[in-house]
């Protein structure tokens, strides 16, 4: 027997509403207000087992954040499969497509603590519990393919020197700093990570506009014992998308909780988040036939030369009823397996494989983590284990020992035809070493290959992330060797990092690799208009007949217009319909929106209009799209006219070529240098 995921935990939720209070013990109590003291104005007594109940709670209510991945959110959904992998693997959940598998997924930045913002430059973490009917299946991964090192040995080091640095504890939730970039030029493996962090795939648009990735390289086992390496991919359905830095800064300042607040409105109006789920496979007689170690977690398989099989589809349906007891004590382990599901041995997972655990002893109280109810299994489970901090099961049993025979030998394994575990049967020879294999010694051609990939502008992204980030570090030594170490990346983009922070450009030439692989250019995303935030500025005796026509094209669209105007009270138009406002100008800003219609009315203030006016220039220099009313548009600055992404809407109502202009998103081709002094400075007044 066993329960579906949300069945389960409905047997722990609680709704305290309309509730008589109690002690945890379930003692109605009389009075809440106040402490049992000796006379009203005496000392308290010791004997008020309310108090101390209360407050005892109280101070142990916060536990250890994570390490890495402190500042994170989730939700719940689903996976099913498209067609069965039975020829790769036994894995139950990946047999039958009429099969509904739960999930949780938690989303997270990596470095920041827990009280960071959402938008910084970072990895981004993209963790997936699936509940199948063989256990609790975790796929612990990030949005990007790679990671910075290569043997987990050295996990505590990049660590270590990505963190706040310890004399200051500063800088937050950011790699711009010494110690940093003084780890990465010691360490040149970090060569190929490093370009996908200084590129737009570390400020995500949002948690359902970015990949994820299993990272390392794992097995798949079918029922014949056959292995097949494999990786797993998760590709959004909305396609990857990202901010601009600088409005990554300042939605920073803003709305701290964008991306998570992002994924919860998602699901709360029912536009579900939906990632496809894929797999790389390569055949173990294969292994060797690449240009490098498969092992090597610091490369990536490119999609060109092992394609991506999508197998299925990850539904993200329900948000969390706790966020600290669902998000914050959801315990993910790469070693939480299934049969038909194997390791490889990447030395980066096999560190892994010791490290969460050991994490989670720390961060959740003891060994019984797993009984929390978000990290219950869907099936019972059944071992020899016993008491410890928090345990919740109560074993009825006199027996808690494997082999005996009054409880007639069980619990009992059970052989691998009938659905045990057993460890793929690798044959392995070789002298105890700490060593490397040559496959894993090439750090640049990946790196150059990445860069080689981009699309102009996000090379010019990478190219201001590196002068950005290298501008703080104040040791010039330090500045010398990175842009020494990316000058065996690209010898231009090194050349313009270093006439930027004032170092000599590296000596010599790169060696020419021009590999490319276009898959890992967000160029060549998916580009829709859903579930994209329109702002819609709107003021007292607006035009109805063209905002309804706006309004209606934008929902047909799938977009989410946003109505703003100067207060929060119904606004009404012109045919004497009104409209009330979700957000005013001074409560939302032109960096939380993805495109701008402004139709204003015919009777703006002064105010109205300089605001209005922030909002056309900021969403102008972001490359978002515009569209502004013909009666308007003398707010547009002159050459902002006829530029990409910039509508005028007249009597032909161009509403078809705002919709696919939001289908962009961004509108790199646009001149953003139309701006002279005096009237930035103007605009930067307000």
């Amino acid at each position: 027997m066993h329960n579906s995921k949300d069945e389960q935990l409905n047997l722990f939720r609680v709704d305290d509403t309309g509730k008589d209070l109690t002690t945890n013990q379930g003692l109605k109590m009389a009075e809440d207000e106040f402490s049992l003291k000796a006379g009203e104005r005496g000392p308290t007594l010791m004997e008020d087992f309310h108090f101390r109940e209360k407050i005892t709670h109280f101070d142990h209510e916060r536990i250890p954040e994570r390490v890495v991945h402190a500042r994170g959110t989730g939700a719940h959904g689903e996976f099913q499969l498209y067609e069965s992998m039975k020829e790769y693997t036994k894995a139950g959940f990946l047999q039958n497509p009429e099969v509904k598998t739960p999930v949780f997924i938690r989303f997270s930045t990596v470095i920041g603590f827990r009280g960071s913002p959402d938008t910084v430059r970072d990895v981004r973490g993209f963790a997936i519990k699936f509940y199948t009917q063989e256990g609790n299946y975790d796929l612990v991964g990030n949005n990007m393919p790679v990671f910075f090192i290569q043997d987990a040995i050295k996990f505590p080091d990049i660590i270590h020197a990505n963190k706040p640095e310890p004399k200051t504890e500063v800088p937050q939730a950011s790699s711009a700093h010494d110690t940093h970039w003084d780890f990465v030029a010691n360490n040149q493996e970090t060569a190929h990570m490093i370009m996908w962090t200084m590129s737009d795939r570390a400020i995500p648009r949002s948690f359902r506009m970015m990949e994820g990735f299993g990272v390392n390289t794992f097995r798949f086992i079918n029922e014949n014992g056959k292995a097949t390496f494999v990786k797993f991919h998760m590709k959004p359905i909305l396609g990857v998308h990202s901010l601009v830095w600088d409005e990554a800064q300042k939605i920073a300042g803003k709305d701290p909780d964008f991306n998570r607040k992002d994924l919860q409105t998602a699901i709360d109006t029912g536009n579900f988040p939906e990632f496809e789920f894929g797999v790389q496979l390569l055949h173990e007689e294969d292994e060797f036939s690449l240009d490098f170690d498969i092992l090597d977690p610091t490369k990536i398989w490119p999609e060109e030369d092992i394609p991506v099989k999508i197998i299925g589809k990850i539904t993200l349906n329900k948000n969390v009823d706790n966020f600290f007891s669902e998000v914050e004590q959801v315990a993910f382990h790469p070693g939480h397996l299934v049969p038909g599901i194997d390791f490889s041995n990447d030395p980066l997972l096999q560190g892994r494989l010791f490290s969460y655990t050991d994490t989670q002893l720390i961060r959740l109280g003891g060994p019984n983590f797993h009984e929390i109810p978000i990290n219950r299994p869907v099936v019972q489970f059944h071992n020899n284990q016993r008491d410890g901090y928090h345990r919740q099961t109560i074993n009825t049993g006199n027996v808690s020992y494997h082999r005996n025979s009054i409880a007639d030998g069980t619990p009992k394994t059970v052989s691998e035809a009938e659905g045990g575990f057993a460890p793929y049967q690798e044959k392995i020879s070789g002298n105890k070493i700490r060593a490397r294999s040559d496959g894993f010694k090439d750090h640049f051609s990946q790196a150059a290959m990445f860069f080689n990939s981009m699309s102009p502008p996000e090379k010019i992204h990478i190219i201001d992330a590196f002068k950005f980030e290298l501008s703080k570090v104040k040791s010039m030594a330090v500045r010398q060797q990175v842009v020494d170490m990316f000058g065996n990346v690209n010898t231009d983009m090194a050349n313009q990092i270093a006439d930027f922070i004032g170092v000599n450009r590296p000596k010599g030439q790169c060696s020419a690799y021009g590999k490319v692989s276009p898959a890992l250019s967000q160029a060549n995303t998916v580009m829709k208009p859903d579930t994209l935030k329109i702002g819609c500025i709107i003021c007292e005796g607006y035009n109805s007949e063209e905002f309804n026509g706006v309004l209606q094209a934008l929902h047909e669209s799938k977009t989410m217009p946003a109505i703003i105007s100067n207060t929060l009270l119904p606004i009404k138009g012109s045919a004497g319909d009104e409209q009330t406002p979700k957000y005013t100008l001074i409560t939302t800003d032109p960096v939380l929106l993805d495109a701008l219609y402004v139709i204003g009315g015919p009777n703006l203030d002064a105010q109205s209009i300089t605001y209005i006016k922030n909002y056309i220039q900021e969403t102008y220099m972001h490359y978002k799209p515009i569209l502004i009313s013909q009666s308007l548009s003398s707010l547009l600055n002159p050459n902002m006219a006829g530029q990409p992404g910039v509508t005028i809407l007249d009597e032909r109502m161009q509403i078809n070529k705002f919709i696919n202009d939001i289908s962009m998103h961004r509108h790199w081709d646009r001149n953003i240098n139309i701006y002279d002094t005096n009237e930035l400075k103007d605009l930067i007044k307000f």
